[in-house]
C-alpha cells in the first residue's frame, strides 16, 4: 500500500506523471499504475530514488547505451556480492536451525538460485 502523500512526492519528483482532471484533480494511467509498482519493487531493492528514475527511463525509452549496460552490470554484481557476503554472515545462525527448517531454507534458496540462473540465460540468448 503506498501512501497518498508518497505518491504525490513520486509525481513532484518526476517519477510519476499524472494528467489532470476539469476540476484540477491527479488522473493517474494504467502506465503510471505500472511505474508505480516498478517503483515499490526497486524501493525493495533498496535502490535510491534517482536510480529508480533512470530505470524508469531506460523502460520508456526502450533502448540503452553501451555504457549504461555496463553500469547495470556492475551495480547488479556488487547487489550479487552484498547478498552472497550476507547469506555467508547468517550461516552460523543457520547452523543452529533444526532440520525441517534448514531444508526449507535451502530448498527456497536453490529455487532463488535456479531463477536467478533462468534469468540470467534467457538475458545472454
Amino acid at each position: 500500500m503506498v501512501s497518498k502523500r508518497t505518491i504525490d512526492y513520486y509525481t513532484s519528483i518526476g517519477l510519476l506523471k499524472a494528467d489532470r482532471s476539469e476540476s484540477n484533480y491527479r488522473i493517474y494511467t494504467d502506465e503510471s499504475l505500472h511505474d508505480l509498482k516498478f517503483i515499490e519493487e526497486c524501493k525493495s531493492l533498496h535502490y535510491p530514488l534517482d536510480e529508480i528514475k533512470r530505470k524508469l527511463e531506460i523502460r520508456k525509452e526502450g533502448s540503452i547505451q553501451a555504457s549504461e549496460v555496463e553500469k547495470h552490470v556492475c551495480t547488479l554484481t556488487q547487489q550479487m556480492l552484498k547478498l552472497h557476503n550476507d547469506l555467508f554472515d547468517i550461516i552460523p545462525f543457520m547452523e543452529k536451525l533444526d532440520e525441517k527448517q534448514k531444508e526449507t531454507l535451502t530448498n527456497n534458496l536453490s529455487l532463488l538460485r535456479t531463477a536467478l540462473l533462468k534469468s540470467l540465460l534467457k538475458v545472454s540468448s
